[in-house]
């Protein structure tokens, strides 16, 4: 069964036919690519996979469980995260706290415990600072952990990007474009940890991306949209030689 699977995804604005029937199946642990023009839906999509948008009609599968309508925290909770084009970090807060910001699935105390400072408290804060500074360990990220996020380097704000997702303890990871902005020596590291992330966690990707030469070197599978509709779908070889993605997507 796979992993995330929708079924005749749709949705207008006004009178703008944004998405018409996206069928989609990703496989658990697919490193799966999302590309096509401007202004083609792809983060539209993104946007109605994670409750951003809800979908006219269609449905949105994730392990079996029908998601469809649920809002963002309930998708959230039940296995997708997702990183954005533009970073959203909080900028004044430290590298660890942002990592913290992405554990409230699975650690909550009540305001009065807050206030109060109750055992509890104390008890799942020192978890938590465990758990967030293991997943600084593993992106590399420790020694900066009592940095404000916004002094981070752009390559490094990316992977703090990346690991407060995984601090949900997602399924699927959804990233939007994230060699935006990076030279060539930030992408092939971005693509050394998106490797990483995928092995690492066992985890499953779908990817939008630009950068071709990104999207070749680590997906196995894409899909390319075009006016909201898909255009091709396989292996990622055969999909980027398709002559009808060439016209409409690279320009050739």
């Amino acid at each position: 069964m796979a992993l995330l699977e929708t079924k005749n995804l749709g949705i207008s604005f006004g009178g703008l036919r944004a998405v018409n029937a996206f069928d989609i199946s990703i496989e658990k642990g697919q490193l799966y690519g999302l590309i096509g023009p401007n202004g083609a839906g792809k983060t539209t999509i993104f946007n109605l996979l994670t409750g951003v948008y809800r979908p006219d009609e269609g449905a949105i599968l994730l392990d079996g469980v029908n998601l469809t309508g649920k809002k963002t925290i309930e998708i959230c909770r039940a296995g997708i995260a997702r990183t954005f084009q533009n970073i959203r970090l909080f900028g004044d807060l430290s590298v660890l706290d942002n990592v913290k910001a992405g554990l409230h699935n699975h650690y909550q105390y009540s305001t009065f415990e807050g206030v109060f400072r109750l055992p509890r408290y104390f008890k799942t804060e020192r978890e938590m600072n465990g758990r967030a500074s293991e997943l600084l360990r593993v992106f590399g990220l420790e020694e900066y952990a009592e940095y404000k996020a916004e002094n981070l380097p752009y390559g490094q704000q990316r992977k703090l990007e990346i690991a407060r997702a995984m601090a949900t303890s997602p399924k699927l990871l959804l990233l939007d474009e994230p060699a935006a902005g990076m030279n060539p020596n930030e992408t092939k590291e971005l693509m050394d940890t998106i490797r990483f992330v995928r092995d690492h966690f066992d985890m499953t990707i779908l990817l939008i991306e630009h950068d071709m030469k990104l999207v070749a070197g680590i997906c196995e599978k894409l899909t390319v949209l075009n006016f909201g509709e898909v255009l091709a779908q396989g292996d990622t070889q055969e999909v980027l030689n398709n002559p009808e993605v060439i016209t409409a997507y690279l320009g050739e």
